[in-house]
């Protein structure tokens, strides 16, 4: 922004900056014989003046870590005093004054070099800094040159009579020009706003030049940087076609859907500079491609289920069409709620938008083998799923899947084939995925199931749980994202079939990390005469935990469980599991790695004395 002031003032030329803080780039010189010096603000009553004059002043910033000579000081002093101009005329103060002294001679004294190289190193010389901020000045006449949509003055937003602050006039600049931009004009210009200044009347008269251009429509849209990815994929899923009008807002959600298929390290938009024969604005998209195989690895523990390691393998883009194909193995051992170790093997295709865009095909084939305290399983399943987006927040699946299982109880074994019909929706409202500090996740599912073997039956289970993240370091002025107190809940019930008619791995438990933490894994609950788990046909459990930040790195967090389990119906009528803990965290750029101790607040039968809990994320 260009500042005009009529007539001459102490002979310089006085410009408005729209930033208070001024970047140094550059290296200052070390002199051989460094002038230690301190340095002294003189407060102007104006604490946003203050820290802004801190803030730009290189006499404060330099002094430690890059000492000079004298001629250096002098020179620095000089450089301060035109920036401490351009704060305040980047405040509206445009009578302002600056005066630096050095040992009480002032700057343009001819005796201030003798004095500062007659000068011992010791003690340093005083650097004073006095500043007359004078009149706040405000808005003149604030003037548009050019024809402006009535939706796009709207948004200019500069009163006369308001302060003259540069960054807000300056700012108005840019509402404009996305206010033009978003009314379909891509071409249009706002010009940098020419300030005049009435020193008598002490006001800021603003005019703008403005060039809207037509109001243009999308034109061809093209793909830079393919290689993998089919282009015909990309155009079929595209939020973005030609003919429709130019807007800037609906590019960029182009942008991230096409960043969010997961195929793309960085997606850029790049909008034609010029108008196409057609009069129409051609767009490309510039993408990166990332790798398409990847290798993952995974290892957490906790003392009731041992140590668990995993290793995956992905293709990402299977047939060019941003299809995954996702093979896993894994093995687990050591805990004291295992009496052996444990296997698995993962098998998961997506294809996505299968007959409806944002619709995605999953397959997935699993076999396993557990053998835990209340029951030992060997099984196979394999499930067939449609899931959509139906917002960013909502998705919903249905699908069926089937499972072939050998599942051992009181050392009484049962082979059963199992096959369901899931129906979940899942709204996900949190900020991160690893480590929320705010938002709401809830998951509502459904499964009717017919179990053919053993007990011959059919039921349905029926589940919801949910989790918020309240930021209570903002709410009471302590900083963003530092102080979590997290919630959770869980309720699920089973209902058509008695405790005993429903295989033992489909019942509920509590107890472990999901739920009680504390606690032997499923050792909260109904029990046999051995007092070895039964599970139940409801459950309930809910978690308090306070997460605190320490530094950049570190942090902790105390928390309390309580949960239960009913051998059949509603009826909680046994003792409840209560859970109390503290843990540690070490933040990373993957997440949080966690380490949790929870000790069981009323012992439960095999519940254990304690219980380790090592992972990457937070609990829930």
């Amino acid at each position: 922004m260009s500042l005009v002031r009529p007539g001459p003032r102490r002979g310089a030329r006085a410009w408005l900056l729209a930033g208070l803080v001024i970047a140094l780039l550059g290296v200052v010189a070390r002199a051989a014989d460094p002038q230690p010096y301190s340095v002294a603000i003189r407060k102007t009553g104006d604490a946003e003046l203050d820290k802004a004059v801190s803030d730009a002043s290189l006499l404060v910033s330099l002094r430690e870590k890059a000492p000079v000579d004298p001629f250096a000081l002098i020179a620095r002093a000089r450089d301060d005093e035109q920036r401490f101009l351009s704060v305040l005329y980047g405040l509206g103060f445009y009578d302002g004054q600056v005066s630096i002294r050095i040992g009480g001679h002032a700057l343009d004294d001819p005796s201030l070099t003798d004095y500062l190289t007659g000068l011992p190193a010791q003690p340093p010389v005083p650097v004073t800094v006095s500043i007359q901020r004078g009149p706040l000045f405000s808005l003149g006449t604030v003037t548009i040159e050019g024809s402006l949509p009535e939706a796009a003055q709207k948004e200019l937003q500069l009163a006369p009579g308001a302060p003259a602050v540069a960054a807000e006039v300056l700012a108005a600049r840019v509402r404009l020009l996305i206010a033009l931009r978003d009314e379909g004009y891509a071409l249009a210009t706002v010009s940098e706003p020419v300030a005049i200044l009435d020193p008598s009347a002490q006001t800021l008269d603003i005019s703008f030049q403005v060039d809207t251009g037509p109001r243009v429509d999308i034109g061809p849209i093209s793909f830079k940087g393919l290689e993998g990815v089919n282009a015909s994929f990309l155009r079929r899923r595209m939020l973005l076609h030609p003919g429709e009008r130019y807007d800037p807002t609906a590019i960029d959600a182009a942008r991230q859907d096409l960043a969010s298929l997961g195929v793309f390290t960085s997606v850029v938009a790049i909008v034609g500079k010029q108008l196409d024969p057609q009069g129409q604005l051609p767009v490309e998209f510039v993408v990166s491609e990332r790798k398409r195989h990847a290798v993952s690895l995974s290892a957490e523990y906790s003392t009731d289920l041992g140590a668990s390691v995993g290793a995956s393998w992905l293709n990402r883009n299977l047939f060019g069409n941003a299809e995954q194909l996702k093979l896993g193995l894994g093995f687990s051992a050591g805990g004291t709620a295992q009496s052996g170790p444990g296997y698995w093997g993962s098998l998961r295709y997506i294809k996505p938008d299968f007959l409806h865009r944002d619709q995605s095909l999953q397959i997935d084939f699993s076999p396993l083998k557990e053998s835990l305290s209340a029951y030992d399983r060997t099984a196979v399943t394999g499930s067939v799923a449609l899931n959509r987006k139906f917002s960013d927040r909502w998705t919903g699946s249905i699908g069926v899947w089937a499972e072939r299982e050998r599942v051992t109880q009181q050392s009484v074994s049962e082979r059963y084939s199992l096959i369901g019909l899931p129906i979940v929706a899942t709204y996900d409202g949190a900020n991160d995925l690893l480590d929320p500090t705010r938002g709401v996740r809830a998951s509502l599912s459904a499964t009717p199931t017919q179990v053919v073997g053993g007990h011959n039956s059919s039921f349905i289970a029926l589940e919801a749980s949910a989790s918020t993240y309240l930021d209570v370091g903002a709410l009471v002025g302590a900083g963003s994202g530092r102080t979590i107190l997290a919630l959770r809940g869980l309720v699920g019930d089973l209902e058509g079939a008695s405790q005993l008619e429903v295989p033992p791995d489909k019942r509920f438990y509590a107890g472990g990390s999901a739920t009680v933490r504390g606690y032997k894994y499923q050792t909260v609950g109904p029990v046999f005469p051995d007092k070895q788990p039964q599970g139940g046909t409801a459950v309930i459990a809910g978690t308090v935990e306070l997460r605190q930040r320490i530094g950049k790195k570190f942090g902790a967090a105390a928390f309390v469980d309580v949960g239960q389990v009913a051998a059949d119906g509603w009826s909680f009528d046994g003792p409840w599991g209560v859970g109390a803990g503290i843990g540690g965290r070490y933040y990373t750029a993957i997440g949080p790695i966690r380490v949790d101790l929870a000790i069981p607040v009323n012992k439960l039968p095999d519940s254990g004395s304690f219980q380790i809990y090592i992972g990457i994320g937070q609990a829930f």
